[in-house]
């Protein structure tokens, strides 16, 4: 018997932002403070500027245990080497949160938790949050494309030192963030002043949570952009769809535009199937399995895109393709 699978999986944040958005002081206070959670956070830039030395109380290669009983990982190898390390740890966490360095896509290390099959045994991704700062980020989120697609991949946002930003500028900021993510709910901070709990236990990666019973699913996310930065397509339609035009469709784009496709988070009604069919892509990673069953509520399709270059029309004739009725003009 292999007694690794009757151990329930770790869940994993993975915490972005750009640089100055406010990371290291939210990790700081989460490594510190007395939230009664085994955490281990890995940092990706572990340095002057990371974690207060001074809050280190023991040391053991790249893990340092903190006085709360957390701990920080310094990652300047490879992070799947520094998870396994942490899996073995006799004293288990209750979660782990991976920091990504403040210039970096996260999805990588998303797709680290959803590719390797040790890594999907031992964890699970629990969500993307993406801290961004409400002061300076409207002065470069139209033409850094970092900071979008950290945005982008976001299942949470954390906008940062609000106290500092106009209120004008910070309503604009929010209509920004939702034209390229609007599924990501925003949460508004001043010096990185979060509760533990908005953070933790998003669901944002576990297919019988996401987007089928959430109402607000699709809110908001009607309208997309053309233009050649990161935006996003949201599209739904009532009736059923056929499965097979429905799994080629969706795996083509998957493959021949995976570098442009961020995220892709739906779900579908397939014929000859009773329970929605649940549905998320990472660029070319893509998952999906069957939710809740429809019962009585009317069977319907709603699914967003998230993305470079995405030509709405062309997604909506495509996914209308794959309508066992299709929508008249």
């Amino acid at each position: 018997m292999n007694h690794q699978n009757l151990i329930e999986p770790i869940p994993v944040t993975i915490l972005t932002g750009f640089l100055g958005s406010g990371k290291t002081t939210l990790l700081n206070r989460i490594l510190t403070e007395n939230h009664g959670l085994r955490i281990a956070v890995i940092e990706n830039e572990f340095g002057a500027v990371g974690i207060d030395h001074e809050l280190v109380v023991q040391a053991d290669e790249e893990i340092f245990e903190m006085n709360n009983g957390c701990i920080c990982c310094n990652v300047r190898g490879d992070l799947i080497r520094i998870l396994t390390n942490l899996a073995k740890r006799k004293d288990r966490f209750d979660r782990i949160i991976v920091e990504t360095t403040g210039l970096a896509d996260p999805a990588p290390v998303v797709q680290t938790f959803l590719m390797d099959d040790d890594m999907k045994t031992r964890f699970f991704v629990d969500g993307v949050v993406t801290l961004v700062d409400a002061k300076h980020a409207p002065l470069h989120l139209q033409k850094n494309e970092e900071m979008q697609e950290q945005i982008a991949f976001a299942d949470r946002i954390i906008l940062n030192k609000c106290d500092l930003a106009e209120k004008d500028s910070l309503g604009e900021l929010k209509c920004q963030i939702r034209a390229i993510n609007p599924i990501a709910e925003i949460q508004e901070a001043v010096q990185a002043l979060v509760p533990i709990g908005k953070l933790l236990s998003i669901g944002g990666f576990d297919l019988g949570r996401a987007t089928e019973n959430d109402p607000s699913f699709l809110e908001g996310a009607h309208h997309h952009h053309h233009s050649a930065g990161i935006s996003s397509v949201a599209l739904e339609a009532p009736g059923d769809c056929d499965g097979q035009r429905l799994q080629d469709w969706l795996s083509k784009l998957t493959q021949e535009r995976g570098a442009d496709v961020f995220r892709i988070k739906g779900y579908f009604a397939v014929e000859g199937i009773k329970n929605r069919v649940v549905f998320q892509a990472v660029h070319m990673i893509i998952d999906a399995t069957q939710g809740a069953p429809w019962g009585s509520a009317p069977r319907k399709n709603a699914v967003v895109f998230i993305g470079k270059k995405l030509n709405g029309d062309t997604l909506k004739a495509d996914f209308h393709s794959c309508l066992l009725h299709p929508p008249t003009r």
